[in-house]
């Protein structure tokens, strides 16, 4: 007896038992933990979208938002819980019990201390937490032809990401949509703004590089039944129909009955205008990088589609509405909420 108390009271030991109480709290949480569906960005745009299609299917679904006060279109359905990214122990409890990470965290374009770098380093964070939590899988939204080699941080950062993920351990589906147009995208929506107040449109360069557009929804279903597959694999979400850029430009015009001049003007012109309007705005209306990934064809790919709807037939059932109001990124990303 004397010799086993002497054991229990040496701090090595007592070491050793709070060690092992302490995993068994963290297995007792683990099992306790509701079982649920983590999405990121539940009340921004692909994500919105997932969240809807995972509540239709009867699935829980808790969100990390870096807006948790923002109006929640979800009500009490989800549970909104902040990211934690300078703190991966929060971030690792708020993923405890998580079935299938649905991540679609990124930035379009640096803006204050937001940058792609520190985007990339935020989602080696999420993604290391997803591991420890025991995360069986995750479904990521990435981009049309991501390489290392590119000359855009945009294309170079989301393959670090893909990488990143694949050297984790996690299960993991790759998603890589094209241009994503939906009720609530921006540059569909911002072409048609344009176009309804101006005489005179400039196509940049020859207008003949190539996108294939990609419904909102179609990325969502897409999404959501990568979740439920255990293989890992990589997927393009692209469209049945290809555009060229000129062409879909005018088909725009068409649907919503504007009749205009249209011209061939150099991309540096192009720029130059664009950055005029988002001065107007107050936004960035489209970046160098955008402008040059766009005229090198990285938003279309050869695959057969993904996707079943057409944005021609969209287009028309949006015809009195698309363009009307100007969609933000900056207010949509980086204003906070009043």
């Amino acid at each position: 007896m004397w010799g086993l108390a002497s054991c229990v009271n040496d701090p090595v030991v007592q070491g050793s038992l709070q060690l092992a109480d302490s995993r068994d709290e963290d297995d007792d949480r683990r099992i306790e933990a509701p079982v649920v569906d983590v999405v990121t960005g539940a009340f921004g745009y692909t994500g919105r979208y997932i969240t809807a299609r995972l509540l239709e299917t009867g699935e829980s679904v808790r969100t990390l938002t870096g807006h948790p006060t923002r109006p929640n279109p979800f009500g009490d359905r989800i549970e909104v819980v902040p990211f934690d990214f300078d703190d991966r122990r929060k971030l690792r409890e708020h993923l405890r019990g998580t079935k299938t990470l649905y991540n679609t965290y990124w930035v379009r374009f640096p803006h204050g201390e937001v940058t792609f770098d520190r985007a990339v380093a935020n989602s080696e964070t999420l993604v290391q937490a997803a591991s420890e939590a025991g995360v069986d899988r995750i479904v990521h939204l990435s981009i049309t032809n991501p390489s290392e080699d590119s000359p855009f941080p945009y294309f170079r950062g989301k393959v670090r990401v893909e990488e990143i993920i694949r050297e984790s351990g996690l299960g993991y589906t790759l998603v890589r949509p094209t241009v994503i147009f939906g009720a609530e995208d921006i540059l569909i929506n911002n072409i048609a703004y344009i176009l309804r107040r101006v005489p005179v449109f400039g196509i940049p360069g020859s207008g003949s590089y190539r996108l294939r557009p990609v419904a909102v929804e179609d990325v969502a279903d897409i999404c959501v039944r990568s979740g439920a597959v255990e293989a890992d694999e990589v997927i393009d979400a692209v469209g049945p129909e290809t555009f060229t850029f000129e062409d879909l430009v005018r088909l725009i015009a068409r649907t919503i009955g504007r009749r205009l001049l249209f011209v061939h003007v150099p991309p540096a012109a192009a720029l130059g205008a664009a950055a005029a309007i988002g001065r107007v705005v107050g936004d960035v209306l489209v970046t160098r990088d955008e402008l040059d990934g766009l005229m090198a064809g990285l938003v279309t790919t050869e695959g057969p589609a993904t996707g079943s709807r057409r944005l021609s037939e969209w287009l028309t059932k949006e015809a009195d509405t698309v363009g009307r109001r100007y969609a933000s990124e900056i207010t949509r990303h980086y204003r906070r909420a009043l």
